[in-house]
């Protein structure tokens, strides 16, 4: 099972990036969810408490400064834990590979290939499966 989860991880294709983006949505929104419920009031403590901490006006304009800086925090979060958890360990497998020490995902043979195009066209011209000529015997 970990193997065919390493081989999933470096497979490098459409679905997988569509994975990490739906993990990494949800993990953005668990980092935010904490910047604004943590972070944000204690930036607003600093900033002189209450409703108007982490703001300041000028000439009638408000710079909200806290909202800013929680989402620096945010961000510094999201990219931290994903360094953390993806890319540490890929990097690590990665230098496996290259020593050596652990085999690369295994591609299909030729024959495997060959096979699987010849059983795709039969049915689709609606031959169906036939069995396997005898070893020797050469023709359709």
């Amino acid at each position: 099972m970990i193997k065919g989860f390493k081989d999933f991880l470096l497979r490098g294709n459409v679905v997988d990036l569509a994975v990490a983006v739906v993990i990494g949505a949800a993990f953005t929104a668990v980092v935010t969810a904490f910047t604004d419920s943590f972070l944000t009031p204690l930036i607003g403590l600093v900033g002189g408490g209450g409703v108007d901490g982490g703001t300041f006006e000028v000439d009638g304009q408000t710079f909200t400064y806290g909202a800013f800086i929680s989402q620096v925090i945010t961000f510094v979060l999201t990219a931290a834990v994903v360094y953390v958890v993806v890319v540490v360990p890929l990097k690590k497998v990665m230098e496996r590979r290259q020593r050596g020490e652990e085999p690369g995902p295994v591609s299909p043979t030729e024959v495997e290939l060959l096979t699987e195009i010849r059983d795709l066209l039969r049915s689709q011209q609606g031959l169906g499966e036939r069995p396997p000529p005898a070893p020797g015997v050469t023709g359709r």
